[in-house]
């Protein structure tokens, strides 16, 4: 008979005592230890130290329940704002792929390529946030990355989409100045859409 097995026997007895240093010693248990003196106790790895709490108390149990589904909501919705930011970013290579094809000569330098792109991108910055990516960087020196991983989901999706239409209006040619404009009353019409729309929470 192994030591756990008569703790099973005894422990429905009254008079049954085991202490953690008992358990510890008789069955040379790991995953908990004893620390005696001033400022002695009784430690446990996490997952023990939750199974225990759960097991003595039901409010603590309906805690952890409560947490863990906490957690896993707030997961999915970073899951969902990383797909849309992924979505974004390959919307971006279509968008720079136009670009590239209509709006600059062979004859540009490299650094003049370089001016153009920014200059496109920020068309949809100032067209969807309203301001260009260097005023944003000069307003949050503080922060990290660019104005676009600052977003919301809504302003992701309505990016997404300016950023296809966008590369349509540049293939047709039309002029920077008008696109602006155009970009700006789509994104104003797209978010106050998707602000408004009833039983979409998850975009928040």
């Amino acid at each position: 008979m192994v030591e756990s097995d008569h703790f099973k026997m005894q422990a429905g007895l009254t008079n049954f005592v085991l202490s953690a240093s008992e358990w510890i010693e008789k069955t040379n248990a790991v995953g908990i230890i004893v620390k005696k003196g001033k400022y002695g106790g009784t430690y446990a790895h996490k997952d023990i130290a939750f199974e225990f709490g759960s097991a003595i108390s039901v409010s603590f149990k309906l805690y952890l329940i409560t947490e863990f589904q906490r957690l896993k909501e707030e997961e999915q919705k970073q899951i969902g704002w990383s797909a849309k930011r992924e979505l974004a970013k390959i919307n971006y290579r279509i968008h720079t792929d136009a670009i590239k094809h209509n709006l600059i000569p062979q004859e540009l330098t490299l650094q003049q390529t370089a001016l153009v792109y920014a200059n496109e991108a920020d068309v949809l910055n100032v067209a969807l946030f309203g301001i260009t990516a260097k005023e944003w960087r000069e307003q949050n020196p503080d922060l990290k990355g660019n104005m676009r991983d600052y977003a919301t989901i809504n302003e992701l999706i309505c990016l997404s989409n300016m950023e296809n239409l966008n590369a349509v209006l540049i293939d047709e040619n039309i002029p920077q100045s008008e696109r602006l404009i155009k970009l700006n009353r789509i994104a104003i019409q797209q978010m106050s859409i998707l602000e408004n729309v009833e039983g979409r929470e998850f975009l928040k």
